[in-house]
C-alpha cells in the first residue's frame, strides 16, 4: 500500500507561482512513476505532468514551459513547480503514483489551486 498526501495549494494572483508537494509513504520502494492530474468543475480529470523511475518527464501542452515536475527520492516526495499561473489553471490537483504490483496506481486526496485575475 502507498499513501499520498498533497500540500502547497492555495490562492495566487495570475502570473504568480505555487509549488505543490506530494509525500509518499508505505511501500514507497515499489513506486515506478509519479505524476500530477487536475480536475476543474464540470471538466474531466486531465494529466498535467508525469515523471518515471528513469527520470523521463511528460507535460500537457497547456503547461509546457510553465510547470516543472521533479522528485526527491530520499524524501519520497514529488513536486510540481507552477510558474506564470493563469486563471484556467484553477482546479483540484491530485498526486498519482504507480507501483509494480498496482499499475493502476494510487491517488492523493487533492489540493485546491485557485488563480485570480
Amino acid at each position: 500500500q502507498v499513501q499520498l498526501v498533497e500540500s502547497g495549494g492555495g490562492l495566487v494572483q495570475a502570473g504568480g507561482s505555487l509549488r505543490l508537494s506530494c509525500a509518499a509513504s508505505g511501500s514507497t520502494f515499489s513506486i515506478t512513476a509519479m505524476g500530477w492530474y487536475r480536475q476543474a468543475p464540470g471538466k474531466q480529470r486531465e494529466l498535467v505532468a508525469t515523471i518515471r523511475a528513469g527520470g523521463s518527464t511528460n507535460y500537457a501542452d497547456s503547461v509546457k514551459g510553465r510547470f516543472t515536475i521533479s522528485r526527491d527520492n530520499a524524501k519520497n516526495t514529488a513536486y510540481l513547480q507552477m510558474n506564470s499561473l493563469k486563471p484556467e489553471d484553477t482546479a483540484v490537483y491530485y498526486c498519482y503514483a504507480a507501483t509494480l504490483q498496482r499499475p493502476g496506481g494510487y491517488w492523493g486526496q487533492g489540493t485546491q489551486v485557485t488563480v485570480s485575475s
